[in-house]
């Protein structure tokens, strides 16, 4: 099921995002988050994907860039638990998703994928995302550098 983020699904967030952190490239970040820093990031504009009262997903927009000028254009983090890969989960966040930054008026959205992982590139083009750009070298973790997709859907 897909429902809006509570801040009870914090912990579960956490545990998916901070994995993410930990043993991957799919975020740069080399800090992981508390709960209550999940919790506030999560606080709207957030989806989960839950399953038998287990949170396996999460998805979320934000603005793309500071400014007026750009109030129409977000970007957004998805993930899943590194079990629930394959399921559907992912695509039904990405759907949903999208159509709420939608009903809310937002016409782009961007997903910055790191360039190690191809089955994020491949996920976001099979949901109609497009690249648009390839930033070598901006990503640092786990000693070495990594490229950046930026991949952009119009709503």
């Amino acid at each position: 099921m897909i429902r809006a983020a509570t801040r009870a699904d914090a912990p579960q967030i956490a545990v998916i995002w901070n994995h993410a952190i930990r043993e991957t490239t799919i975020t740069f970040n080399p800090v992981e988050k508390s709960d209550g820093e999940v919790a506030d990031l999560t606080a709207q504009d957030c989806l989960v994907w839950e399953v038998d009262g287990r949170v396996l997903g999460f998805a979320r927009y934000f603005p793309f860039r500071g400014g007026e000028g750009y109030r129409f254009t977000v970007e957004h983090t998805i993930m899943l638990h590194q079990d629930a890969h394959g399921q559907g989960g992912g695509r039904q966040l990405m759907a949903a998703l999208c159509a709420q930054a939608a009903a809310a008026g937002k016409h782009s959205m961007f997903a910055g994928c790191s360039a190690e992982n191809a089955g994020a590139v491949a996920f976001h083009a099979r949901m109609g995302f497009a690249e648009v750009a390839r930033l070598p070298e901006v990503g640092f973790k786990f000693g070495r550098w990594i490229d950046l997709v930026l991949m952009q859907k119009r709503l």
